[in-house]
């Protein structure tokens, strides 16, 4: 049984830790906050015994085995890299990190303490969309994509009063593409490969982020084209076209129905699987085999595949930064 630690109290993080109950891989053994009554409140109800407002102190403790870190986008390097030089696995919430010098830096902190690094892309392990990866390889003559990911976020609501919050600010890495565009971009990139030219033509906001945007990521023979943002809602599906067949998704980032429509016949046939209840379940389940079975030959191959996608797509975040214009603070430390 894992020992987990988590930074961040959000919903986000209690739908993490009901996951990892539910493997029956974790327990949770911690809470780290800014406040000590924010991290009690949230661990008391999972019987954790250990919480702590200072990072140093809650990455030495020995009660902890892996840490989830939720906490805004900036903040992921430092609170990762503090925690693996300690000893500590590290599952970190998406985006891992805001760019490919903290990525590569934090990469290898973790080998050389010997630890685990994972991004939090939970719909890679879910198996709708593995069997959305095995259907795009009999496609045939791959036409294009079109994904969505568009909605409308509350805090949005801030921005117009004038505020601004972590989610909408250069300060903490945040924007559409950061918060919403990493489900599309995983997808393409694990599905299709790099794309040879990325562009991003967005829609800033008064913070200085993007609020929404179109992506091009052009291939040898076709194009992705990626609608994302977090000031407007859309209710799109997601589709891959070849020139016989279409696949049809309900959604990118988390795969419920897929349709495969024939061009001739306009058959449709499904080839969806159930989904978990808690769409956290997978990944949960899949980080903790690499964990606790370091000498199985197979799982560690997942875990370097994860490694090189993780790399790709943040270096591909960031050349759409780059072509739109947008710097993190964290660009120029």
């Amino acid at each position: 049984m894992l020992n987990l630690g988590i930074i961040g109290t959000n919903w986000i993080t209690n739908q993490f830790v009901d996951a990892a109950i539910a493997t029956q891989e974790y327990q949770l053994g911690g809470v780290y906050s800014r406040s000590i009554e924010k991290a009690k409140a949230f661990g008391a109800p999972y019987q954790a015994t250990v919480f702590e407002t200072s990072l140093e102190a809650f990455a030495s403790n020995s009660a902890i085995d892996v840490v989830y870190i939720a906490s805004p986008n900036s903040m992921h390097y430092e609170q990762a890299v503090t925690l693996m030089k300690a000893g500590k696995h590290v599952i970190v919430e998406k985006p891992i990190f805001s760019n490919p010098r903290e990525w590569t830096s934090a990469i290898k902190v973790a080998e050389e303490n010997k630890v685990f690094i994972f991004e939090a892309a939970r719909h890679v392990h879910e198996e709708n969309f593995k069997t959305v990866r095995e259907e795009v390889k009999s496609i045939g003559s791959l036409q294009g994509a079109t994904f969505t990911y568009m909605k409308y976020s509350s805090r949005y609501d801030a921005v117009l009063n004038g505020e601004e919050p972590n989610i909408f600010s250069l300060n903490y890495s945040g924007g559409a593409l950061a918060d919403l565009g990493v489900y599309p971009l995983y997808a393409a990139i694990a599905w299709f490969g790099m794309p040879e030219k990325s562009h991003y033509f967005c829609t800033k906001i008064v913070t200085g982020v993007d609020g929404k945007g179109t992506i091009i990521l052009r291939y040898k023979e076709f194009d992705v084209t990626i609608l994302v943002g977090k000031i407007v809602n859309s209710y799109l599906p997601a589709e891959i076209y070849g020139l016989n067949k279409t696949l049809s998704m309900d959604s990118i980032e988390s795969i419920t129905t897929i349709e495969v429509i024939d061009r001739k016949t306009k058959l449709k046939e499904s080839i969806a699987e159930k989904t978990a209840a808690n769409p956290m379940m997978d990944e949960a389940k899949a980080f903790a085999a690499v964990i606790n079975f370091p000498e199985d030959t197979a799982k560690q191959k997942d875990y370097n595949e994860w490694l090189k996608l993780s790399e790709q797509v943040n270096q591909v975040m960031t050349d759409l930064r780059k072509d739109a214009g947008i710097i993190f603070a964290a660009d120029k430390e």
